[in-house]
């Protein structure tokens, strides 16, 4: 058997294309541009590369897009009150602090300061309990991403057995969330599951986001189901540095029915799902419907 490949970045460019179209139907029929603040404190290398593709994205798709780079030292008084000023602002619809922040400054007091209508990123005390409870919110933008990709490969999800593997707040819990909201039957593991191998066997859906180089190989996959790689390591191979997933990606592309690589898997999606969380924040803001399609 030889996968079917999720091509994550040609999925991430129909995402942005339909944010595009309807950012565009804001404009024209309202006169509403959404708009993006990001905020980075310090000068973090991937932090920085980040924040510049999601202004280059938030610019593509016609939205405004509004920058805050602070230095390193910067008080977590100046930071709290920036965010308050977004919050405030009604130009802003979606506001993101750039993650991690520096030692100093305290991550969940100020991600809790964003206004949870605003917190595109889903990290909110709030939108974590609304999500685990069924109700509407702001949900995060891979767990989203890769909850688009299921339902495109899959159509209906409901009563397929689902293993995630990874207990994070940003990406294992949330996902499993959205796989019961869509009616599958769902377990979450993690390094020390017991038999880990045995349960993901189980998995018609198999989420790896458990944060180790390849550790998910093919004998760990029933043989068709679908597997969807969050991870993102450097590693060096062969003298070179390489980028590889969480699933080791030749064994388990043999087994499966269908996959994500890395690159070019999820990662594409996580941008995209930012602008759909983007104007669906600005959409529920002025009281239209939401964009079909781009939310959970």
């Amino acid at each position: 058997m030889t996968a079917k490949v999720i091509d994550g970045k040609e999925f991430a460019a129909n995402v942005r294309a339909q944010v595009q179209v309807q950012v565009a139907k804001l404009r024209e029929e309202h006169g509403i541009k959404p708009g993006l603040a990001v905020v980075l404190v310090g000068e973090d290398p991937a932090s920085q590369v980040y924040v510049r593709n999601k202004h280059a994205s938030t610019v593509e798709v016609g939205m405004a897009s509004f920058e805050h780079r602070l230095p390193a030292d910067t008080g977590e008084a100046d930071l709290l009150a920036l965010v308050e000023s977004l919050n405030a602002d009604p130009k802003v619809h979606g506001i993101l602090v750039q993650l991690p922040l520096p030692a100093h400054l305290n991550s969940d007091l100020i991600i809790n300061t964003i206004d949870p209508a605003k917190d595109v990123d889903g990290f909110h005390i709030s939108n974590v309990g609304l999500l685990g409870t069924g109700q509407k919110s702001m949900v995060p933008c891979t767990p989203l991403g890769c909850l688009m990709m299921l339902r495109d490969h899959h159509g209906k999800l409901a009563g397929l057995n689902a293993v995630v593997v990874g207990r994070s707040n940003i990406v294992g819990k949330p996902m499993a969330q959205l796989l019961l909201g869509d009616s599958c039957t769902v377990t979450i593991a993690h390094s020390r599951t017991k038999d880990l191998q045995a349960v993901c066997r189980g998995a018609d859906i198999l989420v790896a986001a458990v944060g180790r180089p390849e550790m998910i190989t093919g004998d760990f996959v029933k043989p068709g189901a679908t597997v969807i790689d969050v991870g993102i390591n450097r590693i060096e191979r062969d003298g070179k540095a390489k980028l590889v997933g969480d699933v080791h990606y030749a064994s388990a592309a043999a087994v499966a029915g269908a996959i994500t690589p890395v690159p070019g898997g999820v990662g594409p999606m996580t941008i995209a799902c930012l602008l759909a969380n983007t104007l669906t924040a600005c959409c529920r803001a002025n009281g239209l419907p939401e964009p079909e399609g781009l939310t959970a």
